[in-house]
């Protein structure tokens, strides 16, 4: 007898559980929706919890003192905490989908870019237009991409044309000054040379692949050789800083009433890329969530980040995301953050 009712008492237990979980999710979908704190009568009239408006005030004060959710006021209902956001951006079993008319829209809209630069413009501000949300893409710097092309171009007696191509569509030129006048056949057999053993390795390490390939050959060339290494070391040092390009500032302003304050630290924040980039670097790979006091930065303690790292031919490179405030809807703004990520891998892999 004390087995079943230790049997019976557990399943209740489990009863209990699930049914908090529903409340849960319930109170955070109808606060994002509506921006008013949620009660026992509205989710007892919306959704079939089977249980009386008093069982529902009870899971209500349970979640309360559990952290979950909180009571603005004495008479008012609840509405979610940075652990409630937690806990149901956690209970969520998979991504939303995209409607097929919304899938066919960033295509086509992407597929229309021309270089990296419009790909990552395309993409921040269809961003911030399907989450009505602020929106950053981060560009992938020189020191994570490889090398897809290079090009030597004489053009004149002492002055030869450098072309760097990488895999995300990117494009550098510089222009070489040589004291040695060289043939048009030796740049030529240059440039083959440079695109057999340089093409597909990280721009990073291509100085020193120049460098050893310098090593062996005619003295006549090897300055020129040593100029391209020591240029393409330049052009890396100097896209070493990771940049940012941001759309939808102004959803802001339109999202104030989210904030208990001002949105003034957020949007003071907005301006620190090297912080921006830094709160983006410590999100986990792929698609990730940060909430609230999970960012460790005072300037978005009432704010989530929405991020999903995008990839070239299976590498990830940058980052990608949305900041807005803690009430915002979960479900799409991941689903979009994820869905243009993978759509510009694949548009920049395939350029």
């Amino acid at each position: 007898m004390a087995h079943e009712n230790t049997a019976g008492e557990t399943s209740s237990e489990n009863r209990t559980h699930s049914r908090r979980i529903r409340i849960l999710d319930a109170v955070v979908r109808d606060y994002v929706a509506t921006h008013e704190p949620v009660g026992s009568r509205s989710l007892v009239e919306r959704y079939n919890l089977g249980v009386s408006p008093a069982t529902v005030r009870n899971d209500l004060a349970a979640l309360e003192d559990k952290g979950y959710l909180a009571q603005p006021h004495t008479s008012a209902g609840r509405i979610p905490t940075d652990a409630g956001y937690r806990s149901f951006v956690d209970s969520l079993d998979e991504i939303k989908p995209l409607s097929p008319a919304e899938r066919r829209a960033i295509e086509r809209f992407l597929d229309g870019a021309v270089d990296l630069d419009d790909a990552v413009i395309r993409a921040v501000r269809l961003l911030a237009k399907i989450t009505n949300q602020v929106a950053l893409v981060q560009y992938p710097s020189l020191n994570r991409v490889s090398l897809r092309h290079i090009e030597l171009i004489k053009a004149s007696e002492h002055h030869i044309i450098l072309i760097l191509i990488t895999d995300a569509g990117r494009v550098e030129q510089r222009t070489l000054a040589t004291h040695t006048a060289h043939s048009e056949s030796e740049i030529a057999q240059l440039t083959q040379t440079l695109n057999t053993r340089c093409c597909g390795k990280l721009l990073s390490d291509v100085p020193g692949i120049v460098e050893n390939i310098c090593a062996s050959s005619p003295e006549k060339i090897q300055p020129l050789i040593n100029a391209i290494s020591e240029t393409i070391c330049e052009a890396v040092a100097a896209e070493s800083e990771e940049r940012l390009v941001l759309a939808g500032t102004a959803n802001l302003s339109r999202n104030a009433g989210d904030f208990s304050k001002s949105i003034s630290p957020v949007l003071d924040l907005l301006e620190e890329q090297v912080v921006l980039l830094k709160l983006m670097a410590g999100l986990h790979e792929g698609l990730s969530v940060s909430i609230g006091q999970e960012n460790n930065h005072e300037g978005l303690g009432e704010a989530s980040l929405v991020a999903a790292s995008y990839d070239i031919d299976g590498s990830s490179v940058a980052r990608l995301g949305v900041v807005g405030p803690t009430r915002m809807d979960y479900p799409e703004t991941m689903a979009a953050v994820y869905a243009i990520s993978r759509y510009l891998s694949h548009i920049l892999t395939g350029k």
